[in-house]
């Protein structure tokens, strides 16, 4: 048993994956595969490759969800020893290779983040960036109109923005405004 785990956030990223995994195994009998995206609602395929029905993609897909990872596709390579194994032993031969490769794999921790486009008065933009700064907020695409206003991106985690954006209208008194963008 052969295990691959690729970074894929659609689909058609894994198939790409799963084709070269077959093209570098020509004369393996099996390619099971598991795949989890989170895009949309949320994507789940497995596949058991002509195995018996239930012992190779699910328990896959059951190592992808055990390391709770997803935008991953986790293929296992099967070439036949002679060795009949049994559902059982597929199952657990299948779902070992898979979690073998998915923690020898690097993972990324990725935290969704949101955009604020904010417009301050000349004396609440100190404000603004320490604000912003406080809440490990990031600035950028910043210009002055002729007035003098500030008009900044802040760039956040999403699960902050809410409070981020209330600390901002404290921070200036309602002098802030929010520019849609």
């Amino acid at each position: 048993f052969i295990g691959y785990a690729c970074h894929c956030t659609d689909w058609a990223d894994a198939q790409s994956v799963l084709e070269t995994v077959r093209s570098e195994h020509p004369k393996s009998r099996h390619v099971a595969y598991g795949f989890v995206s989170s895009a949309g609602a949320g994507t789940e395929r497995a596949s058991d490759d002509g195995e018996p029905t239930g012992t190779a993609g699910p328990p896959i897909l059951g190592a992808i969800r055990g390391e709770g990872l997803s935008d991953v596709v986790c293929a296992v390579v099967r070439y036949f020893g002679g060795v009949k194994l049994g559902a059982g032993g597929l199952i657990r031969a299948y779902g070992g290779a898979a979690r073998l490769v998915l923690r020898e794999s690097p993972t990324v921790v990725c935290t969704p983040r949101t955009a604020l486009r904010v417009a301050a008065g000349p004396a609440d933009s100190g404000s603004v960036y320490s604000v912003a700064a406080r809440f490990g907020g990031t600035a950028g695409e910043e210009s002055y109109t002729d007035g003098g206003d500030l008009e900044v991106t802040i760039t956040c985690e999403e699960e902050v923005a809410g409070r981020l954006r209330q600390a901002l209208v404290d921070a200036t008194k309602g002098g802030v405004v929010f520019v849609e963008s």
